[in-house]
């Protein structure tokens, strides 16, 4: 059996996978405005559930592109969505990229309040005097605690993007955040992980720092 390969330059590798992605799409309806967004999820995982799966709330895409641009920062639950986040890109609008889940007082809380560590970061998150935007990948639990922050009038984000992946209280904390009058973009179902929290914050980036030719 021979192997048939495509003569992909290197510099259109990406662009040719997204024209892959176009083409399989068919005639899918997507709602105008989340595209690029549905299709890097795509483009990172292979996955095309996310074309069903994910959830935006009214003008989520928007607002977060406004808070972006205003300067917000983006908090993740992870260091691995941090390191995939275009820190460079962000940094242009005076955002930065934060991760406290390593942090010696976030363990010390966490330890002393028989929490999660992701509990107690959002908590530290919480006292921060910027705008924010929540990229949660992995951890339902710092849903559950943003969920909690919101309802008590402590927090109010700029946008959650709740994509934690796994079987305990997955489904149920990505329900809470939708239950919120926050904005958010949210995998329904057990889907989703770090890498899909960092491609939906780059595309994000992407669709204001249009240097890919989207």
């Amino acid at each position: 059996m021979k192997v048939q390969l495509e003569n992909v330059k290197p510099m259109d590798i990406e662009k040719r996978s997204f024209e892959i992605i176009t083409e399989e799409l068919g005639d899918k309806k997507l709602i105008p405005g989340t595209e690029l967004i549905v299709k890097r999820c795509i483009h990172t995982s292979a996955d095309f559930d996310y074309a069903d799966n994910l959830c935006f709330s009214q003008d989520a895409v928007k607002k977060a592109i406004t808070a972006i641009k205003e300067g917000a920062c983006i908090v993740t639950d992870t260091k691995m969505a941090m390191a995939g986040i275009n820190k460079r890109v962000l940094s242009r609008y005076g955002g930065e990229v934060f991760c406290f889940m390593s942090d010696e007082d976030v363990a010390a809380a966490a330890k002393a309040n028989a929490t999660t560590r992701a509990t107690a970061s959002m908590d530290k998150a919480a006292s921060l005097n910027r705008k924010l935007i929540f990229a949660i990948g992995n951890a339902p639990t710092a849903l559950v605690r943003l969920y909690e922050l919101i309802q008590d009038k402590k927090l109010r984000p700029e946008l959650i993007i709740g994509v934690p992946v796994g079987f305990v209280n997955v489904v149920q904390s990505k329900e809470l955040i939708m239950e919120t009058d926050v904005p958010y973009i949210v995998a329904k179902g057990r889907k989703g992980g770090s890498n899909i929290a960092a491609c939906i914050c780059n595309a994000l980036l992407y669709m204001i720092d249009n240097d890919r030719g989207y």
